[in-house]
C-alpha cells in the first residue's frame, strides 16, 4: 500500500512565503521548512490514505515494519525537506554517525540538496579553505570567516552532496529539496549576528565545529549519471552507505521497477497519476508518499518530475 503523507512545516528566522507556489497551507511568512516525509520525533508527518490513515509515520514504522521489507533499522532512516531559504542559513556542519551518537543520543547526518529555484546570483557556502587542523581553528578562534567559508553560485537544477563534517549555508533567494539521515543535530558557527523576534542571538557551537570539520574532502560533490530511457529522462545524483537518490522526468506512460524495498517520493512539478497494481492515484506537485514492499507494479503517466530516494 502507497502511504501519502501530510506535510510538516517549521518556521524559521530565515523563512518566507515560497513554499505556497506548491499549494500548501503554510503557518506565516517566515515558513522555512517543510518537512514532506519525516518520521523524526520532531516533525513525524501523519498518513493520509489506507489502513493507517491517522496514524504518524514513526507509528507506522513501528508496527508495521513488513511495509519497509522489514527494515532491520532502530528508526525510519531518511528525511525529506523542502527549505525556502528566503534570507541566508547559518553556517554549519552536522557530526557523523559515531560523533553524534556519542554527544547527541541520535545519528549523524548526511544530506544533499537539489536545488529547485535560486534567485540570480544566489550563492551557497560549502566547503572550507584550511590546510590543517591548526590553520581552521585559527580562523574559527578569531572569526576569520571571509578567509574560511567557499561560496559557490547556484543555479536551479543543480545537485550538492554534503556528506557529514562539511561546513555548508544555504544563501537567500533559494529554494531546495534536501534529502537527509534522519537527524536534527546542527552546529552553528557564525549566524550573521542576527537576532529572533526576542532580540536574542542563536547559539553558536564553535567547539562541537571545531571537533567536527572534515577539511580532508575538498571536493564533496558527485558526478550525476543521467540517460534516456523509453523518452523519460533518469538521473541518479548520488548512491551510497546513507541513501540513493535519483530524479525522474516523466514524459510518457513508463512502467517502473521499485529498486529498493521501500521508495520515498516527492512530485516537485507537474501532475499525472500513479497506478499501482493497476489502481490510479492522482498526483501532483508537492505531493509526498511511500512506495512500499506491498507495492509491485507500478506505472507513471502525464508529465512529472520526480525526486526518488532510499536508504
Amino acid at each position: 500500500m502507497v502511504l501519502f503523507l501530510e506535510p510538516v512545516f517549521q518556521e524559521r528566522i530565515w523563512g518566507g512565503s515560497a513554499l505556497t507556489q506548491f499549494g500548501y497551507d503554510i503557518p506565516s511568512n517566515s515558513t522555512g521548512e517543510c518537512w514532506a516525509i519525516s518520521a523524526h520525533k520532531n516533525g513525524p508527518n501523519v498518513i493520509l490514505n489506507g489502513k493507517h490513515q491517522g496514524k504518524t509515520l514513526d507509528q507506522v514504522w513501528d508496527d508495521d515494519r513488513a511495509l519497509f521489507g522489514n527494515d532491520s533499522s532502530t528508526h525510519f532512516p531518511l528525511l525529506t525537506k523542502i527549505l525556502d531559504a528566503h534570507d541566508q542559513l547559518s553556517v554549519q556542519v552536522h557530526p557523523n554517525d559515531d560523533y553524534a551518537l556519542q554527544h547527541e543520543g541520535e545519528y549523524g547526518k548526511t544530506e544533499c540538496w537539489y536545488i529547485l529555484d535560486a534567485e540570480p546570483g544566489a550563492e551557497i557556502i560549502y566547503g572550507v579553505d584550511a590546510d590543517s587542523q591548526a590553520e581552521l581553528h585559527q580562523l574559527i578562534d578569531n572569526k576569520d570567516f571571509d578567509h574560511l567559508f567557499k561560496h559557490v553560485p547556484v543555479h536551479p537544477g543543480e545537485f550538492y552532496y554534503v556528506p557529514a563534517g562539511t561546513v555548508h549555508a544555504i544563501g537567500s533567494g533559494i529554494l531546495i529539496l534536501e534529502t537527509q539521515q534522519s537527524s536534527d543535530t546542527t552546529y552553528r558557527i557564525y549566524d550573521y549576528d542576527r537576532k529572533d523576534s526576542h532580540g536574542h542571538t542563536r547559539e553558536l557551537h564553535l567547539e562541537q565545529s571545531k571537533d567536527v570539520i572534515d577539511i580532508s574532502n575538498r571536493q564533496p560533490n558527485t558526478s550525476p549519471l543521467t540517460k534516456e530511457i523509453d523518452g523519460n529522462t533518469y538521473t541518479q545524483f548520488v548512491a551510497n552507505e546513507f541513501f540513493t537518490v535519483e530524479k525522474w522526468t516523466i514524459n510518457h506512460k513508463m512502467q517502473w521497477d521499485k529498486p529498493h524495498a521501500y521508495c520515498l517520493v516527492s512530485v516537485i512539478d507537474g501532475e499525472g497519476k500513479i497506478l499501482i497494481d493497476d489502481k490510479p492515484y492522482d498526483i501532483k506537485k508537492g505531493m509526498h508518499f511511500i512506495l512500499t514492499s506491498e507495492d509491485q507494479t507500478i506505472t507513471f503517466e502525464g508529465n512529472i518530475e520526480l525526486i526518488i530516494s532510499h536508504p
